[in-house]
Order: C-alpha cells, then structure tokens, then sequence
C-alpha cells in the first residue's frame, strides 16, 4: 500500500492498511492509525499522531515547527483523531511549551488552504471551511462550524455547537451555541438548525434562547447578566456551560449587532 516514490523514515511507524501515494514524506517519529490513505505530496513532520481512517489530501504539511519566534526547539506534537478529513494544503503546527502540541479531534472537516498555529485545540465534528486561518493558543469547541475565509485571533475561544459566517474576523471570544455574523463580528442568535440536527429538542433550544435574550437584549452588562442567570435560572448543563465559558473569557465576548458598534469599528 505504500508506493515506492514515496519516502518513510524508518522509524515513523504506520499501521496496517495504511495507503500513502507517491511523493509524500513522511519523517521519523510520526504515527498513522489504521485504515488511512495520505495522498501525493503531503509532508508529514516529526511529532505528528494520526489516528485511523483519516484522508489527508495532497500538499497538506503536518506537525511543522511552530511560526513563533519564541519557540526554543522544546518537543511537542501535532495529534489528529480518528476519521478526520483534511483536504489540500492544510498546514498544522506544532505546540509549543504552552500546551505542547496541537490537536484536531475526531470526526472533523479542514477544508483546502486552512492553517492552525501552535498550540490550537480544536474538539470533535467541527468543520472549516476553505482558508480559515487560525492563531496560536485558539481553543474551538465540539461542532464548530466556521465558515470560508474565517480569520482568528490567538488566544480565542469558540464555543461548542456555534456557528461563524464566512469571511468572520474573530478578535473576541464565541459563546457555545450561537451563530456570529455582520462586521464587527456580532451575536446572531442561536444556532437552532444546527441544534435541531443534532437532536436537541424545542425545549432545550427555548432555554438555550431564553439565556441569550438576558445576556444580550436585557440591557445588562456582562457582570450584571451572569449574576441574572445564576439567581433566576435553575441550574443546567447549557446554562452552566455558557455562565463558565463567559466567566472564563479573557478576550471578552461578541457584543450584540447595532448601528453604534458599526460606527466605533470605523472610527478605530
């Protein structure tokens, strides 16, 4: 299955029925799971972990030294999950000494030009769509949907199940659950259709709502909001998720849309 223009080091380690086509290079301690198929011209560097039924199309690189000036040559890797697809030139760093490696998660869809900086944590069944560009240190939840030409600042968080337009320019952290859109990047709502495909019921998808009405259309800042839910909301999974990932942030979060935030975006 390994054809022979191709060049593995001897000591890169590949499971059986793994299929790697011509011209691609694979380098020593690198690990393929079983079942994947890397195609021509894919660079795999050292560090790289890739689990099982992957398909990494041609001119992807994975696991290249971080672009960091600070990076000291500290090992670290880049870790791929089972079944992810990563379409052509895909570039993946290495982790730096912040977290040590780089992680896509199971399940996922990296669409061609996409590139991940060190140190990027990205969850299970998300999907990039053509030429996101994503910053070091950048954490992205399960079932992620960021659309083409997405661009991320370092240290941003998106929330699980959230849902960015194309073109979105993410200086600001994502809450779980939401669709972010306009210019500056806003709130949009919630991400019903991708909810309702993933089986949460109308109930939960009025809770989830229900939260964001306070957090964004109540007239409360972001302090005010929080202690809001936790005095007059009973405690849930979706409520306590969104009051810790808000808590946590600290990049901020989206504001909400208006014809003010246009024009302070202008004015800086």
């Amino acid at each position: 299955m390994i054809h022979p223009h191709t060049y593995i080091h001897p000591n890169a380690k590949l499971a059986t029925n793994v299929k790697v086509d011509p011209f691609t290079v694979i380098h020593q301690d690198v690990e393929v799971g079983d079942g994947t198929w890397i195609g021509s011209n894919v660079t795999i560097m050292e560090g790289a972990r890739i689990g099982k039924n992957c398909r990494i199309f041609p001119g992807a690189v994975i696991a290249a030294i971080p672009q960091d000036l600070k990076f000291q040559g500290e090992y670290s890797q880049v870790v791929i999950g089972d079944n992810t697809i990563i379409r052509e030139f895909v570039t993946i760093n290495r982790g730096t000494v912040d977290r040590e490696k780089t992680v896509i998660g199971r399940n996922c869809l990296i669409m061609a030009y996409c590139h991940f900086a060190h140190d990027c944590i990205v969850g299970n069944n998300c999907i990039m769509s053509n030429n996101t560009q994503v910053a070091g240190h950048v954490t992205i939840g399960d079932w992620a949907i960021l659309g083409g030409m997405t661009a991320i600042h370092q240290f941003v968080r998106i929330g699980q199940h959230s849902f960015l337009s194309g073109g979105s320019l993410v200086g600001k952290d994502v809450p779980p659950y939401i669709k972010a859109a306009r210019t500056p990047l806003s709130y949009a709502g919630i991400n019903s259709i991708g909810l309702k495909r993933r089986g949460f019921g109308v109930e939960k998808i009025n809770h989830i709502l229900d939260i964001y009405r306070c957090i964004y259309n109540k007239g409360l800042n972001t302090t005010q909001a929080i202690e809001y839910l936790e005095e007059e909301f009973d405690a849930t999974d979706e409520r306590d998720e969104i009051v810790t990932f808000i808590r946590e942030s600290n990049r901020g979060i989206i504001k909400r849309f208006t014809k003010n935030s246009v024009d302070e975006d202008i004015a800086d």
